[in-house]
């Protein structure tokens, strides 16, 4: 790849995202505890997690932005969903004035569980941001948005143009 503007951007570019890779990999990995201490398919306790940070957000999601959230077809989010709602974990709703709009609401168990796994490395994460001025971390917000528009963008491009294979290459 190309050395982006400025010298020593590309070196620290990659030093970043392979900080980013492995922070994403520990992600990655409580979530999958997540699941199973809940007794839960990970795609499944995913999808409550982010039911409930969405409603934690004030912005409760519809089963389409949940499922574009997750990258699942609709059908697989209907199936997931219904498993989800049968088991009682959300529940779905209209709340809008468009009775057609679903609104997607996560049983309260869930944010109770939720705070019970993930309350210790919250504290442990606000004590490791504690070491860092404001200002800093301010800036590291920034930062992150900018990336995360960045990546958004590439995918929306990649969408509308994928990628194809070279012939003759695995």
């Amino acid at each position: 790849m190309e050395e982006a503007v400025g010298d020593g951007v590309a070196e620290q570019r990659e030093r970043l995202m392979e900080s980013l890779r492995i922070y994403g990999g520990h992600y990655a990995e409580l979530s999958r505890r997540f699941a199973a201490w809940l007794g839960l398919h990970s795609t499944d306790a995913t999808a409550a997690l982010e039911i409930a940070a969405a409603e934690e957000r004030g912005a409760p999601l519809s089963p389409a932005r949940l499922s574009e959230r997750i990258s699942l077809s609709t059908g697989a989010t209907t199936a997931l969903l219904n498993r989800l709602e049968s088991a009682g974990h959300i529940t779905r709703a209209r709340e809008h004035t468009d009775r057609r709009i679903v609104t997607l609401r996560s049983g309260a168990h869930i944010q109770e569980r939720a705070d019970e796994f993930f309350g210790p490395l919250a504290h442990r994460l606000d004590a490791t941001m504690a070491h860092y001025p404001p200002r800093l971390l301010e800036q590291f917000e920034a930062f992150m948005a900018d990336l995360n528009t960045t990546m958004d963008s590439h995918l929306a491009d990649q969408k509308k143009h994928p990628a194809r294979p070279r012939p003759g290459r695995p």
